[in-house]
């Protein structure tokens, strides 16, 4: 079974939590029921926690589906769940927007309050992040959210939302061996106010498997999770570097009877501060590989060696999702910012 952390003294999560952005539109057709049906086999495997957002087409109404299909499972799991405005509603967004989006997540889901709402802001420049934090944190002293947390903002603007009193049980962030920029700062800031930090793409999107150790760099990619990534590995430090990489995972995992992506999502687990690491799926057909996680015991000779091959990297550069937030660089351009439509 997964272990759980807890994350205060009434709330705990599974460490593995299932992603639902692979669930939405842009990464391959999905059958409703099958979805539904696998949903009911992770909260079986012990992964519970179940990661989505107003903006993941459709994965809040397939969660809400889920809950009435299986009730006695239904009763298991959390839910993290996210608010974000489009980017033009930015500068005029008013706390009674923010209470019609919360409405719509409830009614979605099919639940009378939301466990954790995970807050995005897209663009700094629009100067209302704080009064949005504040106002979600009303709602949840009205009992309409369980917890305020964020996504993907810089140790800064996580600094001004702590210190304007709202109490943030975690933070969401990209996090993997190729992409370390949650390290240093975010993690000691995190550690310092009991945030716990929530692990996406530490997998790569994929990139993390057999299926690419060896494989020529790809040059015609049509998923939007591997063209995001692909621009982590470039910053990273190129495809020779992270088959360099990979091939090093690969003995490690040869070794230990365990994947590549296994031994990746390890040691992101093992990073200060981080509570959990999501994993999106889109099925089970990996599940067992999730599971098994746990039982690795890495030695320090494997991790020399993974450190050997990381030392030689050359970014990504900057703090949490700043390359992101610039709409006219490699990575803001494939983003999409209007999504709530």
């Amino acid at each position: 079974m997964i272990p759980r952390v807890q994350l205060t003294p009434d709330y705990s999560i599974s460490r593995v939590i299932k992603g639902g952005w692979h669930l939405a539109g842009g990464h391959g057709e999905i059958n409703p029921d099958e979805a539904i049906a696998d949903m009911a086999r992770f909260v079986e495997a012990g992964i519970t926690t179940f990661d989505c957002a107003d903006i993941y087409a459709g994965v809040e109404e397939l969660i809400g589906a889920f809950r009435r299909a299986y009730p006695s499972l239904a009763r298991q799991i959390q839910i993290h769940t996210k608010y974000v405005p489009d980017l033009s509603a930015l500068r005029s967004l008013t706390p009674e927007d923010v209470a019609r989006g919360i409405d719509r997540s409830l009614r979605r889901l099919g639940v009378e309050r939301l466990d954790v709402v995970q807050f995005h802001w897209w663009d700094y420049a629009a100067p209302h992040y704080v009064e949005t934090a504040l106002a979600l944190d009303r709602l949840r002293a009205a009992g309409k959210i369980g917890h305020v947390s964020l996504t993907n903002f810089d140790a800064p603007r996580l600094t001004e939302i702590l210190a304007a009193g709202v109490c943030v049980l975690s933070h969401q962030v990209q996090y993997s061996l190729i992409d370390d920029r949650p390290a240093g700062a975010m993690a000691r800031l995190c550690a310092e106010n009991s945030v716990s930090l929530l692990s996406y793409g530490a997998l790569a999107g994929g990139f993390f498997s057999g299926r690419w150790l060896g494989a020529s760099e790809p040059t015609d990619l049509t998923n939007r999770s591997l063209i995001k990534y692909k621009l982590i590995i470039d910053d990273f430090g190129g495809w020779d570097l992270f088959q360099e990489l990979l091939r090093t995972l690969d003995l490690i995992a040869r070794k230990h009877g365990a994947t590549i992506a296994q031994i990746a999502a390890r040691l992101v687990l093992d990073k200060p501060a981080v509570a959990a690491v999501i994993i999106g799926a889109t099925s089970t057909a990996h599940l067992e590989e999730h599971v098994g996680i746990f039982a690795l015991d890495l030695s320090l000779k494997d991790r020399a060696g993974i450190d050997q091959v990381l030392s030689q990297r050359r970014g990504p550069e900057g703090d949490v999702y700043d390359l992101e937030r610039d709409r006219h660089g490699r990575h803001g351009a494939i983003m999409k910012y209007e999504l709530n439509a």
